[in-house]
């Protein structure tokens, strides 16, 4: 029996019915689109020429329209580093207090527009998230602090120094206690500045706060093995992969460097025939589980016991005694028999916050004897150092009065604290609140002083996200604003004239330059550095030490109650970028909903309690939040994403969904996303949701193609059987076959790689200024994104699988949308793309009507310089992002994916002018370099030997439609699981 796919639980029940769901869907360009003025209103200039279609007419009355002129101002004294129209690219590190990433800097004209992964990092191995992506945005902020502020007025750096340096000297002389409270430091040379502060000042107490912590995993590490550490994990090295409630792939600790691991265990290249197995044991849908071979539904309150059972039965085969525990009906045996079969080469995670938890982790891969091979001890993770035991016991200090002061950076506890009133009417009354915040946070908005920090993009520091490996931050942009990196505050407050890019190099003089052999003189070595932006040392390698068992223990499953699962999603994460509307606007891979957060029940659950998509619930009866069905959430659970609910963001991030970061389990002073009960009441209120997925649809065709690993090794057409008939059955056409003499560019998608992290929409957006349009738009199916993720559903509702497709224009060599455009706005170029001229199109949106892939996007208004889109392309700080060498879009115009053909003439030119001809990878489209999996593969199809001309002979290649007989460029390679078969 063939499998069904589905998108949205609409299309699963009339695919039940085995009716057609194509009346469920509201494209893009139907009537429903417009606003009801439209509709009755007379005719606009829009209509009109859209009703003369083909006319001449038409053709004459659009070339009598101009383009504003606008005067460019010659740069008369030229930089010597600076060519205009030349980019420049700087190596420099992202990390905002979670997570971390090496980066190379585009700037154009001295402005930063493009994040890239750095690829000289062992780390992050040139792959980027979405937030890395989208941080580029945040520098042209218009919420940005511009000056410090003193009691929320305007004041200037020498009077908030001097006012600052008084009172905490004051606060020495009488013993009188200030907590500095950071995020994890895991910059070396700013951990010594912080210490030579304190020494200088004893009375301040540093603390390192996380959002969400792993001090459960790192008392776990301490109890077993005496180091309370994160290890590093080496997910390339597993064949078997078992993850409860760990969404390494999405969130949780290095995502970029766990997805890198991941894809290469995944990969069937060169006639390989070996791949890992993935079980995931979650709540929620996560990316991890949607990517999973066997995913298994679990509530909160069943981890530790599941865990448990998994360890009695690997202790029974490996002749170990089991332990005693509460009986749960999750099975475990064949898990347990292929971790077996793989000794040493597998290994098991949770993301759970808990002690307890971690010891069985732990337990489970001794057994294994995974530590050294899968799982390093010795090489340790550096992130998540904070332990929530010290920011209770700071609430605790501040509320007796024993503290004069309070010092915040990089921390916002006034949003994502769980005591969050606690701590407000804590430092309420201290006569001394200082913040290093960007923006008018909720914490700043309690503090007397704001001394605003440099944005990441111009300041200078080190990291050591993992020990022994080292990448540097460099400015890129001269500031912007009247801001002041932290530590050149610290500095200055320690009456040190020396700046913090001195003090940087000083330390690295010191310390690291003379543990190093390879270069004869510091300067050398600094400039070799900065210039690659990272720094390694050799590791010693060593056995992992000795495992100290302890008894184990889990607590009973069944829990009276509705289980709460909180979780991160790979958007908004903890919050820090509410104001950064890419992000916002990023459908989420697992829902595919925007601007907003919900509440997530499966449908068996709605089925019984009587709700429906959209309805508001009430939690604990003080957070009202609508309801979002979704396949694949746990019976008996729900689920809400932190990140929302900001009143302090800006104007983008004000008011999106709701804050419910006081929901979070704070049971033994720890802080879990899971764990809690609550209740939920339906109320009489509905709530409209932006989802993206039934926006543009290719209903009723075989469009996913899929196989398992068995069934590949037999055959690997497996899944792709009707490739060649279709091929063979649908060659014709009423046009003669385009021919290519130097170049062809075609691009090849992997869905065995991708793994849905939506890296390439926001890496897509950035590149070609692709607009934001906003919440309403977004719910009229207007979403501009060029690069559209597809998500695809399989089996039963409760319980699906999922399979991700990245669809993008397909650049047809037999074009259906450029036969039917009036005004020849749309044509194919001698190299195989298929081009707009902008200033051609009318806006009949023939073209869209007749692209069976719906991938091309019209602009139904004018999305800079309007004040009804008050995003980044109304602001003239915010255009500051724009990429020149792209055309920023006017209303009335279609647009689309261009396989960056603004990167493919900059390698050409290139290439001309060194003599020589373009090498195999050396064009790399926008999507395809932030892939931290390398599911894309881009390149010239008439050279046989480059990459993606070895992608389409392989027997897994297919196109979409090809029924259609389209012939487009760009194929896909089918998705192989390894389940049984």
């Amino acid at each position: 029996m063939e499998k069904k796919y589905w998108q949205s639980l609409e299309n699963y029940k009339k695919m039940k019915k085995n009716t057609a769901s194509d009346n469920e869907i509201v494209p893009e360009f139907s009537i429903d689109g417009l606003d009801e003025s439209e509709i009755k209103g007379k005719s606009s200039r829009r209509d009109f020429l859209k009703m003369m279609g083909f006319s001449v007419s038409a053709v004459a009355l659009v070339s009598s329209c101009q383009m504003p002129v606008r005067k460019a101002i010659p740069l008369l004294n030229r930089p010597q580093e600076l060519t205009p129209g030349v980019p420049n690219y700087y190596a420099s590190t992202f990390y905002d207090g979670d997570e971390y990433c090496s980066i190379l800097v585009k700037t154009r004209e001295s402005r930063p527009i493009k994040i890239e992964g750095n690829e000289l990092s062992p780390v992050s191995q040139r792959g980027t998230t979405a937030r890395v992506q989208a941080s580029v945005l945040n520098l042209y902020d218009d919420a940005r602090l511009k000056n410090p502020l003193k009691g929320g007025d305007n004041s200037d750096w020498k009077t908030v120094d001097k006012e600052i340096k008084e009172k905490l000297e004051a606060f020495k002389t009488d013993g009188k206690k200030v907590i500095l409270m950071t995020s994890t430091i895991i910059s070396p040379s700013t951990r010594k500045l912080i210490a030579e502060f304190t020494d200088l000042y004893p009375n301040i107490k540093w603390i390192q706060v996380d959002t969400l912590p792993m001090s459960g995993m790192r008392k776990a590490n301490e109890t077993n093995f005496g180091k309370a550490v994160i290890p590093s994990y080496h997910f390339e090295n597993a064949e078997v992969t078992v993850a409860f409630n760990a969404d390494f792939l999405g969130t949780w600790l290095m995502p970029v460097t766990f997805s890198k691991q991941y894809a290469k265990g995944r990969k069937l290249k060169d006639g390989q025939t070996k791949m890992s197995r993935h079980y995931q044991f979650e709540t929620s849908l996560s990316l991890s589980g949607a990517n999973a071979d066997y995913r298994y539904q679990i509530k909160p309150s069943e981890e530790a016991a599941i865990l448990l059972k998994l360890y009695n039965e690997i202790a029974k085969k490996t002749g170990n005694a089991i332990v005693a525990g509460p009986a749960v009906a999750t099975k475990v045996k064949t898990v347990a028999k292929d971790l077996l079969n793989a000794k040493g080469k597998s290994l098991i995670v949770s993301g759970t916050n808990d002690l307890q938890i971690q010891l069985l982790v732990n337990a489970i891969n001794n057994l294994l004897g995974n530590y050294g091979r899968t799982i390093d001890l010795n090489t340790t993770v550096n992130l998540k150092q904070g332990n929530e035991s010290d920011m209770m016991n700071a609430i605790k200090s501040l509320r007796s009065g024993k503290s004069g002061g309070v010092i915040f950076y990089n921390v916002n506890p006034a949003y994502d604290c769980a005591h969050k009133n606690k701590f407000v009417k804590a430092i309420k009354n201290l006569p001394l609140k200082i913040s290093f915040a960007t923006t008018m946070d909720e914490t700043a908005a309690l503090c007397d002083y704001v001394c605003p920090d440099n944005n990441y993009l111009e300041s200078w520091d080190d990291a050591e996200p993992v020990s022994g490996m080292y990448s540097f931050t460099q400015p890129t942009i001269q500031r912007i604003f009247d801001t002041r990196q932290f530590q050149n505050s610290l500095l200055t407050w320690m009456g040190n004239d020396e700046t913090y890019s001195d003090y940087l190099e000083n330390n690295w003089k010191t310390t690291y330059y003379p543990q190093q052999s390879q270069f004869s003189s510091f300067d050398k070595f600094w400039f070799k550095c900065k210039q690659d932006g990272v720094y390694n040392t050799e590791q010693n390698s060593a056995d992992p030490p000795p495992f100290n068992p302890v008894p184990l223990k889990a607590s009973k499953p069944g829990i009276k109650g509705l289980e709460l699962a909180l979780y991160e999603k790979i958007s908004m994460g903890t919050g820090r970028y509410s104001n950064n509307p890419w992000l916002q606007e990023m459908p989420d891979p697992i829902t595919t909903a925007t601007w907003d957060n919900y509440v997530t029940i499966s449908p068996s659950f709605a089925n019984k309690h009587g709700l429906k998509q959209e309805d508001v619930v009430t939690i604990n009866k003080k957070i009202e939040l609508p309801v979002l069905i979704q396949p694949g959430q746990t019976e008996g659970t729900i689920g809400i994403a932190i990140g929302y609910g900001r009143s302090n963001a800006g104007k983008v991030g004000d008011g999106v969904g709701k804050n419910v970061y006081t929901l979070l389990n704070t049971k033994d002073d720890s802080k879990k996303l899971l764990g809690t009960t609550v209740t939920l009441e339906k109320t009489s209120k509905t709530y409209s949701l932006a989802l993206t997925q039934t926006h543009h649809v290719m209903e009723g065709r075989p469009i996913v193609r899929e196989t398992v690993l068995g069934k590949f090794i037999k055959n690997p057409a497996s899944g792709n059987e009707k490739h060649e008939e279709f091929i063979e059955n649908a060659n014709f056409s009423l046009y003669p076959t385009p021919k290519f003499d130097a170049f062809q560019w075609g691009l090849s998608i992997d869905l065995n790689s991708c793994t849905g992290c939506s890296n390439c929409v926001i890496s897509c957006q950035a590149e070609n200024n692709v607009a934001v349009v906003g919440k309403e738009q977004v719910k009229r199916g207007r979403i501009m994104h060029w690069m559209r993720l597809d998500r695809y559903y399989s089996e039963m509702e409760d319980d699906p699988e999922v399979l991700y497709m990245p669809v993008m224009c397909q650049q047809c060599d037999d074009a259906p949308c450029e036969n039917v455009c009036p005004v020849a706005a749309t044509t194919h170029s001698d190299e195989g793309l298929n081009q707009m001229a902008y200033n051609r199109c009318i806006g009949t949106r023939y073209c869209m009507n007749n692209c069976p892939y719906k991938v091309r996007r019209f602009n139904w208004y004018e999305f800079a310089n309007n004040n009804s889109f008050d995003y980044n392309m109304n602001s003239e700080l915010g255009k500051l992002v724009l990429n020149p060498d792209v055309t920023v879009r006017q209303r009335g115009v279609v647009e689309k994916c261009t396989f960056c053909v603004q990167r493919i003439q900059e390698k050409k030119l290139e290439a001309k002018s060194e003599n020589r001809e373009l090498r195999d990878g050396e064009i790399l489209t926008a999507c395809q370099q932030s892939c931290p999996t390398d599911a894309i593969q881009f390149g010239n199809l008439m050279d046989k030997e480059s990459e993606v001309s070895k992608s389409n002979e392989t027997e897994r290649k297919y196109h979409l439609l090809e029924s259609l007989h389209t012939l487009p460029t760009t194929s896909y390679l089918t998705k192989v699981r390894n389940k049984n078969a």
